[in-house]
């Protein structure tokens, strides 16, 4: 299964990647990854006020002799990363490419989700899988190990694009499955609003997020001649046009949008990439997880400017 969804030469350039969070994450101790973390530690790392549920051995006495107030010790040790990957499959990630019509945005999302699979399970990570379609989330539970991804990879193998962003009722379980502190990588093209908005309020409610966009050449460049007709695959709205009379306008607007994509999320601590249909598989990854990632983006609209 993972053979079809990752092609042999982007495999062998994921052995430079490693998933890693922005912040401390918390855990149980057993994974690569630093972590504040409640409990017996490796290092003493700060006091913190006593809550209810907290172990009497860990109250530090001596302190509370000479305050009269209950604290605990925290340390830091080494903890697993969660890793969660959600996937946009709205009717909008069905489209391709003139150039590659057998490959569509979707295709795209289920390769790159099924990398960061990949990742997790040769660090030892947990990891978990949402795909967002049909108007309602599907999810598989965070776990770790051969049989997970395997799990994982069927349900990337048998998703399909299609309807609309469910609405902000049915994705309310995930806020019960992915954790503070935990990696959330999003695949989507983000033309919907309540897409962005999500991810968003994940960002800014302590979840390290990374997003791919994912674009089509033909958005970028807009190749049409002639008269055309565009209908909107969620909608069903159509509009015909002459393509040379509204290439500029589209062109203009099309930019402005990746800008304040990238601005937005930026501003919510988001790591924020484009990944082009016509881009190598794991460009994005490496931009985000690799050596020189440093967690930014190119500049919004560069791949644009170098394509023309």
């Amino acid at each position: 299964m993972a053979a079809d969804l990752i092609p042999p030469d982007v495999r062998a350039r994921l052995r430079d990647l490693r998933l890693a969070v922005r912040h401390a994450a918390a855990g149980d101790g057993l994974g690569q990854h630093s972590s504040r973390s409640r409990g017996a530690g490796l290092e003493f790392a700060q006091y913190r006020a006593y809550e209810p549920g907290d172990e009497p051995r860990r109250i530090d006495w001596k302190l509370f002799a000479r305050s009269d107030r209950y604290f605990v010790r925290e340390a830091e040790r080494d903890s697993p990363l969660v890793a969660w990957i959600l996937v946009d499959a709205t009717a909008s990630m069905r489209q391709s490419d003139l150039a590659r019509p057998g490959w569509s945005k979707l295709d795209a999302a289920r390769s790159l989700a099924a990398c960061v699979v990949e990742l997790a399970l040769r660090q030892g990570d947990r990891f978990g899988l949402v795909i967002v379609g049909g108007g309602f989330p599907r999810v598989i539970p965070a776990a770790t190990g051969a049989r997970q991804r395997d799990r994982c990879l069927l349900e990337l193998g048998r998703c399909s694009a299609a309807g609309n962003w469910p609405a902000e009722h049915a994705m309310r379980v995930l806020w019960e499955r992915i954790a503070p502190a935990s990696l959330l990588v999003c695949a989507s093209d983000f033309f919907d609003e309540a897409a962005i908005d999500l991810v968003d309020r994940f960002a800014r409610a302590r979840r390290d997020v990374a997003s791919v966009q994912l674009l089509g050449a033909d958005e970028r460049d807009f190749p049409f001649t002639g008269g055309h007709r565009f209908i909107d695959p969620e909608s069903g709205s159509e509009k015909r046009v002459e393509a040379a009379a509204v290439r500029d306008d589209f062109l203009a607007r099309f930019e402005a949008m990746r800008v304040a994509l990238a601005r937005r999320f930026g501003a919510a601590g988001i790591r924020h990439v484009e990944h082009l249909l016509d881009e190598p598989l794991d460009a994005p990854l490496q931009r985000l997880f690799g050596a020189r990632g440093a967690a930014s983006a190119a500049p919004p609209g560069a791949s644009t400017r170098a394509a023309r």
